[in-house]
């Protein structure tokens, strides 16, 4: 059979079409498939590489690592606190030139009589009152005492001497008032307190060791011939005679001549 002469190149030119279809498809498909590849291999070069640590690189926060205990038998760098020191044992204060006021206890005797006085007692009361008498403060002096023996004349330390101390409580220069309170408060009664004990005394006034809302009229007039009546009611508000004291021991030493509680 012949066929048309017009028909042979549109079959072959069909059949050259198909052909290089054919051929094309695995080549489009090589060329779809390289550059996924190509991608995936750029992106890893790309990636940077793992970093290794070492000990020295911590970037951890100040104060987040936990401290590690010191090795065994490794001496603590840290040192213990030291206890405080303890102070030095300071003598008891027997309290003897405090008010000695029990409102519960009986009341103690009050005595004017001299004569009654351990001799000691006695002469050193005399002493007192000379030297008061005469107006010159430093008469005082000998009998003031030094050292260990020396009389308490402030309920805290003083310093310097005692006589310009006593000047300094008088309102005058020459410290005559200072000796009109001594005189007078050794003129009242006094008490004998703490007997047959260490810290036994005699002690003038007497309102030293009675409750002052116990005084009865003439008491309180023997009482305002060395305070106030304003001084007396601020006393009584504290609970006790609270002015200028005077004790003796009875080796007839001159304990304390002092004021305040």
């Amino acid at each position: 059979m012949n066929f048309p002469v017009s028909a042979r190149p549109k079959g072959l030119v069909l059949h050259i079409r198909f052909a290089a279809c054919r051929a094309a498809i695995p080549l489009l498909m090589c060329l779809a498939s390289s550059p996924a590849l190509a991608l995936s291999e750029i992106q890893r070069e790309e990636l940077p590489s793992p970093v290794t640590r070492t000990a020295d690189d911590d970037v951890s926060p100040p104060g987040s690592a936990i401290p590690m205990p010191d090795p065994v038998g490794t001496p603590s760098t840290s040192q213990p606190a030291e206890p405080d020191a303890a102070e030095p044992d300071r003598p008891a204060d027997s309290g003897s030139n405090r008010p000695r006021v029990d409102p519960e206890a009986p009341l103690p005797e009050v005595v004017y009589d001299l004569g009654k006085l351990p001799e000691p007692v006695r002469r050193m009361h005399n002493l007192m009152i000379e030297a008061c008498k005469s107006g010159d403060i430093e008469k005082l002096r000998p009998l003031i005492g030094t050292g260990d023996s020396m009389t308490q004349l402030s309920l805290t330390d003083i310093d310097g001497d005692a006589v310009a101390f006593l000047k300094g409580l008088s309102g005058d220069p020459d410290g005559q008032e200072i000796l009109a309170i001594l005189e007078e408060v050794l003129s009242a009664g006094y008490v004998h307190v703490d007997a047959r004990t260490p810290q036994e005394l005699y002690v003038w006034p007497y309102f030293f060791a009675l409750p002052l809302d116990k005084l009865d009229a003439k008491q309180r007039v023997e009482l305002f011939k060395i305070v106030t009546a304003g001084d007396f009611d601020d006393m009584k508000q504290f609970g006790a005679y609270i002015f200028y004291r005077v004790g003796i021991t009875p080796a007839g030493q001159w304990s304390f001549f002092v004021a305040g509680d």
